[in-house]
């Protein structure tokens, strides 16, 4: 008879801080790792425990730099080598996500390479959230549990109790999950179009629908320069709106992007953790995805559904 291992539970450097919570939730001890740096950058990574048949569950997000992929894919490494049973990637943010095609000519399709270089290294299973195009999860051959923020967040905006809300999107690539948000709270909803000369710069936004009179809440799946969002709030409250909040499963905030927030009309952006924010915001809120994912972890180590995750 087959006997399967003991939830095991490690991190790459920079999510220590989330894998703490649900080892807390899961009331089990994170596992002992060691990571080596050499003076040249290298590094290495080796578990200072026996793993042998266990479910092995590497948490860590793959937020630049490329030191955390890196970190991964040695701890997936390692933990094969090491006769782990099972090897399950749990990657709350999966970056390269914006590079799912094509969009012009001559281009990598790095969210497919990530897939593919996660897949030979040798996981079992993926565990993530928030992906920035649904269709990745086909880019991997092993199964992936696509978790979503909303079942952290919309507990939080009917907690607001906010009047005349109106869902609405930066721009029109989020316009499904909005509508996912409009159509659960009962609400209407309207779309930012944007148009842009190149990345991260936007060079002309318009807005369709009413927001006179509205409390509107902005719906994204990641905030990187927050130009956007910032110039999105403002156009809103500069139309009559009431106020203008945000969420955003991923809290990238490269640069100047927390000074933009807080020189803006926004009243209030909600975040996850899945990427670690250390900068002083009046604005910014942070809740928790720890107890979601210990949750669907626990589910999967005992192969029962996770479906009761999803609120929409």
């Amino acid at each position: 008879m087959h006997l399967r291992g003991p939830i095991k539970i490690f991190s790459g450097t920079k999510s220590h801080y989330l894998a703490e919570k649900i080892c807390a939730a899961l009331e089990c001890p994170l596992g002992r790792m060691n990571i080596q740096h050499f003076a040249d950058g290298e590094f290495s990574v080796s578990y200072e425990e026996s793993i042998r048949g266990d479910y092995v569950f590497l948490v860590q997000s793959t937020f630049p730099n490329s030191d955390n992929l890196m970190e991964l894919l040695m701890m997936i490494d390692a933990a094969k080598r090491a006769s782990a049973g099972k090897i399950i990637a749990v990657i709350p943010y999966f970056g390269w996500a914006r590079q799912d095609r094509k969009d012009k000519p001559r281009v990598s399709i790095a969210a497919k390479l990530i897939a593919d270089i996660l897949s030979v290294a040798g996981i079992d299973r993926l565990i993530t959230m928030d992906l920035h195009a649904d269709q990745i999860q086909g880019f991997f051959d092993v199964p992936v549990d696509h978790l979503y923020a909303s079942t952290i967040f919309l507990p939080y905006i009917r907690s607001l109790n906010l009047e005349n809300l109106v869902i609405a999107t930066p721009d029109v690539g989020g316009s499904k999950r909005a509508n996912s948000y409009s159509k659960y709270l009962g609400v209407p909803m309207v779309l930012c179009h944007k148009s842009r000369n190149k990345p991260n710069e936007v060079a002309e936004m318009r807005i369709v629908g009413d927001v006179e009179g509205k409390n509107v809440l902005l719906v994204d799946d990641m905030v990187d320069t927050a130009g956007t969002l910032t110039k999105a709030a403002n156009l809103m409250l500069g139309e009559g709106a009431l106020s203008v909040r945000a969420v955003a499963s991923h809290c990238v905030m490269s640069g100047k992007a927390t000074e933009l927030v807080e020189q803006s009309d926004l009243k209030e952006l909600i975040f996850t953790d899945s990427i670690p924010y250390n900068k002083a915001s009046t604005k910014v809120k942070i809740l928790s995805i720890a107890d979601m994912f210990a949750d669907t972890i626990q589910r999967v180590y005992d192969n029962r559904s996770i479906s009761s995750q999803y609120l929409i």
